[in-house]
């Protein structure tokens, strides 16, 4: 069972060094690790050069996010390998040296669209930003569950791909550039074979503090990021037919009038609220192409 890690990065060197580390010392073969840089400074592209023929470095001209990375990832891993996995990561994703095996344990028994690792912050917490996502909304996952557990959706922080779903499916779409590009290809994965959570393939997300998005909440500063999140929530709900673009409006316009009437004080809040008026008359208009790509196979 051949495997090829895919990892996106940007300007992130300590933490990119440390997942490198864990990806040498996985207990399971990786046959190739990819790694992507989004134009990172200086610094990264000299380590990353120095590792020579140990990865297989794509430096991009400019900075195209997480979901551009990715697309490039996934499409070297398909024109450039002859691999029949892609194990995607963000850089500061630290797998467990058992991470991969657990995966691969599943893979052998399972047909599957994806298979999302048990994402934990460094506390052993469950990580906010990527909580499992069961396929009946009113489930709920355990703590610590024992089987794996059918997913509706996974993020891009350990997730296994089997190529031949890769070949039906495309790839990510760039022009999403972050937030929501890992929930819609994952529910266009869905949509070939089931998701599954492997609750013992754990993975360390090394976020600065365990905290999910929101935007009543955020700084100021990050305020212009959401644009992309609601923009791209109004594409990827169009995709769940007319009653799941239905409840995906109600659900933004729910967050948008929460945050007006937030009773205590938001950080910029006429400039968060215009992001997401802009956001939502965009997204109704947002129609991106899905890239396919040659399989080398």
């Amino acid at each position: 069972m051949t495997v090829s890690a895919v990892i996106v990065t940007y300007n992130r060197l300590d933490m990119l060094r440390e997942v490198l580390s864990a990806l040498q010392n996985s207990k399971s073969k990786i046959d190739h690790i990819i790694v992507i840089d989004n134009a990172s400074s200086n610094d990264t592209q000299r380590y990353l050069t120095e590792l020579k023929d140990q990865i297989e470095y794509i430096r991009l001209s400019e900075n195209i996010g997480g979901a551009g990375g990715f697309n490039k990832g996934i499409r070297y891993f398909m024109e450039h390998t002859d691999d029949e996995y892609v194990w995607l990561m963000d850089d500061d994703t630290v797998p467990t040296p058992e991470a991969l095996t657990e995966l691969l344990l599943v893979a052998k028994k399972r047909q599957f669209g994806f298979l999302a690792s048990d994402v934990r912050w460094i506390d052993g917490q469950r990580a906010l930003m990527n909580m499992p996502a069961p396929l009946n909304r009113f489930d709920l996952v355990p703590d610590h569950p024992t089987k794996e557990i059918k997913l509706r959706s996974a993020t891009f922080v350990s997730l296994l791909m089997p190529r031949d779903v890769v070949q039906r499916i495309g790839l990510p779409i760039t022009e999403f550039f972050i937030w929501g590009d890992d929930i819609e290809y994952t529910e266009r994965a869905r949509r070939v074979a089931p998701g599954y959570l492997v609750p013992k393939a754990v993975v360390m997300h090394k976020m600065a503090s365990n905290v999910g998005s929101n935007i009543i909440t955020d700084s100021a500063e990050r305020t212009k990021r959401y644009y992309f999140a609601y923009r791209n929530k109004m594409y990827y709900a169009r995709q769940r037919g007319f009653m799941g673009y239905f409840k995906g409006q109600i659900r933004i316009g729910l967050e948008l009038l929460r945050l007006v009437f937030w009773p205590r004080r938001v950080e910029n809040r006429w400039g968060k609220i215009k992001v997401i008026l802009h956001a939502i008359q965009d997204g109704r208009r947002f129609n991106p192409h899905i890239e396919y790509v040659h399989d080398r196979l």
